[in-house]
């Protein structure tokens, strides 16, 4: 089948066939049954708080490099970022870029001291030489906050998916639903598997099905690579040329400049601004990961500092192997799909991958079956995705609200064991109750962008006091408090006047207006802001405990003592 004859169908009459439904739903039901099967083995492994929070510290460097490569390609990177390059081009790689170079400063700077200093949480180091209550509390909020914003992505990913699998577009409707009643059964659905997955089987039942999702996912996107290559005869430069004449944007297609830092001709300001949100949106990608609670907490799985700094090796070999990857998707998406097909689908451009997919099965596999059989094949790889990224979501978020709030604030540190992870559980069911609520209004946002969202909010907040609680000699209570909330509220805050919440086409509340704040990315202001009030807020008090900050160090710098 030729380019433009691929390009120009319309991905509802295969998708809506009987045999790519049957095929999605047998694959998705038999990951399901795979992984609930890991899960309930996991929890029969799960004696104490130890095993449910850091899986008994019992994972080696390899088997954690691809459980963190499981949390950090989600459905952002499968789904958004190969959506974003196909209708943006050069500047959706952006996104890849930043999620990669990230990776250098958590290892640098976060991994293996993290891994000393602490126990289960990123709190347990915050803590460690101040006041328990305040900065407990101060990072528990901080904690839920982020996690919320991503699993928002990944939910209104698993809304997008579901909608194309079973052929659902404006006008048409499945067992009754629309569109936006299938997405949103299909975000309820995603919700309450990954409370299953992390109230019964904690942290060994979720790392082990992120690193069966890693595997599952790196092979579909290899598999995927080599064909868009060898439809094109490896031949790059033929590759990016269709592309870019697909785009409708012609050369511009693959320059930067098309989506980000866009210059508007006879508005200076408007001009300006776009720069400086590129700019924001590059430092929240490259500082955001070492501030990530579900990454952060990956860490105390291990056993010793020496397989941490082995398993964020293998994760950046793992996720910048991907991230080349999707290139090959997001370009050749543009390609053999075509920006109308893909914008009719998702009108963020969240379907671009499995449509490919479809697309490749339909060149190499032997028409519409083939291209049916495929698309099953890849939808349920992204469904995957997004059940085992949630899963580590709601776990760092409900173990922080358990062990820090709960245990540590609430009962003084006097909570047993069993309370900690029973109220863990309650957490879990909770967060995802209303992280379900919050992305059946997201489902207008690109899920690539959501993350970054996440990403400027954990930059702001949690980056500055993990660094200077680490770094910082005269750093106390008062300034771990001021450093969390001044840059958790500023970024929060900026971002609801922003017009990724109100007055624009795209935003969570496209027919209501209060925007004010010009920027869709807050961390170009938030982040200096999160480190400014450290800073302030330190001074402010007279508190100092040098012996203690001593102890710190040494345990960070030589894992004397580390749990």
């Amino acid at each position: 089948m030729s380019r433009d004859v691929i390009a120009g169908f319309t991905l509802a009459a295969e998708a809506g066939s009987s045999t790519a439904r049957t095929l999605t739903i047998t694959l998705f039901l038999v990951f399901v049954a795979v992984t609930l099967g890991i899960t309930i083995w996991a929890s029969r492994q799960t004696k104490t708080a130890t095993d449910y929070y850091a899986g008994g510290r019992s994972f080696s460097g390899f088997q954690n490099g691809m459980a963190i490569g499981g949390d950090y390609m989600s459905a952002a990177s499968f789904l958004g970022i190969a959506g974003i390059i196909a209708l943006y081009g050069y500047d959706g790689f952006l996104y890849s870029i930043g999620f990669l170079v990230a990776w250098l400063v958590a290892l640098l700077l976060v991994a293996e001291l993290l891994r000393n200093s602490g126990r289960y949480t990123m709190a347990d180091v915050l803590a460690f030489r101040m006041r328990q209550k305040p900065v407990r509390t101060a990072a528990a909020v901080s904690t839920i906050t982020v996690s919320i914003f991503y699993l928002l992505a990944q939910m209104v990913g698993a809304g997008a998916l579901v909608a194309l699998l079973l052929g659902i577009r404006p006008g048409t409707t499945f067992l009754g639903m629309d569109a936006d009643a299938a997405k949103i059964a299909t975000i309820i659905m995603v919700g309450a598997l990954m409370i299953i997955y992390v109230t019964v089987g904690g942290m060994k039942g979720t790392t082990y099905v992120q690193i069966v999702k890693a595997f599952l996912l790196m092979s579909g996107a290899l598999v995927m690579t080599l064909l868009v290559l060898a439809h094109y005869k490896f031949n790059l430069s033929t590759l990016l040329g269709d592309a870019a004449n697909a785009s409708g944007k012609g050369s511009a297609f693959l320059e930067p400049g098309l989506r980000y830092g866009v210059e508007v001709a006879g508005d200076a300001t408007k001009t300006f601004y776009n720069k400086v949100d590129l700019l924001s949106l590059g430092i929240a990608l490259v500082l955001g990961t070492a501030g990530l609670p579900h990454i952060l907490i990956r860490f105390y799985t291990v056993p010793t500092a020496k397989t941490a700094r082995k398993s964020v090796l293998w994760a950046i070999g793992i996720i910048g192997t991907f991230y080349l990857f999707t290139l090959a998707l997001g370009f050749g998406a543009a390609a053999l799909v075509g920006r109308e097909a893909i914008t009719a689908q998702d009108a963020a451009g969240n379907t671009a991958a499995p449509q490919l997919a479809e697309a490749l099965g339909v060149d190499f596999l032997g028409g519409d079956v083939g291209g049916a059989a495929m698309l099953a094949i890849i939808a349920a790889v992204a469904f995957a995705t997004i059940l085992a990224v949630v899963a580590g979501l709601t776990l760092a978020s409900s173990s922080s609200l358990a062990h820090d709030f709960y245990a540590n604030v609430i009962k003084g540190g006097q909570a047993s064991e069993r309370q900690e992870v029973n109220v863990a559980r309650v957490a879990a069911l909770v967060i995802g109750a209303i992280s379900i609520v919050l992305s059946i209004f997201a489902q207008n946002l690109n899920v690539a962008f959501l993350v970054a969202l996440a990403f400027a909010v954990a930059a702001s907040g949690n980056l500055p006091a993990i660094l200077y609680s680490l770094f910082w000699k005269r750093f106390n209570t008062s300034g771990a408090v001021w450093a969390i909330y001044g840059g958790l509220i500023s970024a929060v805050g900026l971002v609801f006047f922003s017009p990724v919440v109100s007055g624009a086409p795209t935003a969570m509340f496209p027919d209501h207006n209060w925007q004010w704040f010009p920027l869709s990315n807050p961390g170009i202001i938030s982040i200096p802001i999160g480190f400014l009030c450290g800073w302030i807020g330190t001074l402010i008090s007279k508190e100092s405990d040098e012996d203690k900050y001593a102890e710190l160090e040494v345990r960070a710098l030589t894992g004397a003592g580390a749990h």
